[in-house]
């Protein structure tokens, strides 16, 4: 496997943490590519750092988003944000190391989560900051 910095990744991950996550601290979230996969249906991973390893260290959580390269590349651009906010989803508000289960992460959260994104980017796009 070969890995490195998604930044284009980075920057819509920290657009969609501003509009819907707040909790999620992305100075402490890192998106990446991955190239080389052998699994068959993964589209993209949330890692996190465990609490052993943190205490071990001396460092807060964090977490890598993984985009499978093979298969996320591949898809249209609405369904890679979906994608990108199924990951961040996975992160829960303690922001502690853990993860939010797939209970919660499914594809009725996401499509509304999804919907609230454009709504809200639809706003901040119409704003008529000087009232002009």
């Amino acid at each position: 496997m070969k890995y490195e910095f998604a930044e284009d990744l980075q920057e819509i991950a920290e657009e969609i943490s501003r509009f819907l996550f707040p909790h999620v601290q992305m100075n402490r979230v890192r998106c990446l590519r991955s190239y080389g996969t052998s699994s068959r249906r993964t589209i993209a991973r949330c890692h996190a750092l465990g609490k052993l390893m943190q205490k071990a260290m001396g460092i807060k959580a964090v977490y890598a988003l993984e985009f499978l390269s093979e298969r996320f590349d591949k898809l249209s651009k609405e369904n890679q944000v979906k994608v990108i906010i199924h990951e961040l989803m996975h992160i829960p508000k303690t922001f502690g190391g853990g993860f939010k289960h797939h209970d919660f992460v499914c594809e009725k959260n996401v499509e509304l989560h999804y919907e609230t994104y454009k709504a809200k980017k639809k706003e901040v796009k119409n704003a008529d900051w000087f009232k002009l």
